[in-house]
């Protein structure tokens, strides 16, 4: 097939460069992006005018944009999270949406359990105390720590990431607890990683460190609000490698400023724009706070991850270009009617 023929508008390609493997994929299918830095709603909106596809990674289609897409059959999300793509006008449109829901489950993992450790070991403390030349204050912050077997893990959502999370934390002897929107079946998977499933605000109480993994939408936008901060159980941690919205962190900055939390370890943010350029430093309580560990959403990344995100974003924007359906777990809006009918 000639995949030639169809225009493929892939966005974000200043502040993410196509990858070598993302490359190696569109070279097998002769497939030519149109690469493109996205300035202005009005901008985006006449480059997708009539593009067959669009790629994209943190680049916001809004409403607008998507009405502007007269002949578009497939948005690729070059990752998981579809929270900025408005997914009810794209199934309007008959526009299929797909992504790669499962890329980066092993990074994410990694990533919230070293927050954890870095948070509970009091990491961030302990640099600012060796770079001042207080050896002696470092030792005496040290001495409150608590090992971590025995101490109970709360996971806030438990799909593929949070099962990782699971394994990591059983490695070092902690007890585990899980929460999820459906509560009314048992889970194979929870009795094999010996997670007990259990409602969100026993979760809170019962929890010394709470890690989310769960999509932000209109259902989870600040459901750590300040009721749930303070619901949480007193000297606790909370870990946030998913989304910034989920948490409303001017209510975190207060409950950590009380000494209600002992510490947050945040890769993701609601308050900074990581992907705005040019980047500012950023200006909010939080990171001014020594038991607070922050990274720039980088939670994702690993060559394993590049390799896996390039590979499937292309192979689902194949599928749809070659009149199939991309695999199942990877349609976002598996309802839609799409402009073309799609074969299984």
């Amino acid at each position: 097939m000639d995949y030639s023929v169809f225009k493929v508008v892939r966005v974000n390609s200043e502040s993410f460069p196509v990858t070598s493997f993302e490359q190696e994929m569109y070279d097998e299918y002769g497939i030519t992006p149109d690469c493109c830095e996205i300035n202005s709603v009005e901008q985006l909106s006449e480059v997708v005018r009539d593009a067959d596809a669009v790629m994209v990674v943190s680049e916001p289609l809004s409403t607008a944009a998507i009405h502007a897409m007269q002949q578009c059959r497939v948005i690729c999300r070059l990752g998981a999270g579809t929270d900025k793509i408005d997914v009810n006008a794209a199934s309007e449109r008959g526009i299929v949406v797909a992504n790669v829901p499962d890329f980066c489950v092993e990074e994410q993992a990694d990533h919230a359990f070293a927050l954890l450790l870095a948070v509970a070991r009091r990491l961030n403390e302990m640099r600012i105390c060796m770079l001042q030349g207080k050896y002696h204050d470092g030792r005496q912050q040290s001495r409150p720590l608590r090992r971590l077997p025995g101490r109970t893990l709360g996971l806030v959502g438990f799909g593929r990431s949070a099962r990782a999370m699971a394994r990591r934390a059983a490695g070092f002897g902690m007890r585990v607890l899980a929460t999820r929107r459906n509560m009314s079946t048992s889970d194979p998977d929870a009795d094999s990683l010996n997670v007990k499933l259990v409602e969100f605000e026993t979760l809170l109480a019962e929890s010394d460190f709470v890690s989310l993994h769960l999509p932000l939408n209109d259902q989870t936008h600040h459901l750590l609000d300040r009721d749930g901060l303070a619901k949480m159980k007193p000297g606790s941690v909370l870990i946030n490698t998913a989304r910034g919205g989920i948490v409303d962190e001017n209510a975190l900055a207060d409950v950590l400023g009380v000494g209600h939390l002992a510490g947050a370890g945040l890769d993701t943010f609601a308050v900074v724009d990581v992907h705005e350029s040019p980047a500012m430093p950023p200006k909010h309580r939080l990171f001014e706070m020594d038991n607070v560990v922050f990274t720039p959403h980088v939670a994702a990344f690993s060559v394993d991850s590049s390799r896996e995100v390039g590979y499937g974003s292309v192979a689902n924007l194949v599928a749809v270009l070659s009149g199939c359906w991309p695999s199942p777990d990877r349609v976002v809006n598996p309802k839609v009617s799409p402009r073309h009918s799609l074969r299984i």
